[in-house]
């Protein structure tokens, strides 16, 4: 997966249906979620398309996100949520401003609400999963 970095330099680059390009580019590039993890314990509640996060442990004790959606755009913005995290220790993922790193792709200008509604819960469930496994 790209960093989150890389990913806003190649974004800053491009304009209206180039961006969804990536967006959906990105989707693409998230791993494989096996649809036995598809549950309603790990969907995202509050966004307009099926979203779903399942967080793992590598063996490092970082944490490596899979999700998936049933939407290519959605899909996308997932991954750019999980870049702003993904592969890192469970402390530093649940003190990490998601919100803030994604600032400067300006989602809530750049996509309809619809699209952008269920993030906020995302990121709460990314930070509250990150919580759990830091105190563990």
């Amino acid at each position: 997966m790209r960093s989150l970095d890389d990913i806003r330099e190649e974004y800053e680059f491009l304009d209206g249906d180039e961006r969804y390009r990536l967006l959906i580019e990105l989707g693409r590039e998230l791993d494989s979620m096996p649809d036995a993890l598809k549950t309603d314990a790990t969907k995202v509640r509050g966004c307009s398309a099926s979203v779903w996060v399942y967080p793992t442990i590598r063996d490092d004790g970082s944490l490596h996100f899979l999700a998936d959606s049933n939407a290519a755009i959605t899909k996308g913005i997932v991954a750019l949520v999980i870049s702003a995290v993904q592969d890192r220790p469970p402390a530093q993922v649940a003190e990490t401003d998601i919100t803030a790193a994604l600032e400067p792709f300006d989602l809530r200008n750049q996509l309809s609400s619809n699209r952008t509604q269920g993030v906020p819960n995302m990121i709460a469930l990314i930070r509250e999963t990150a919580a759990r496994y830091a105190a563990a």
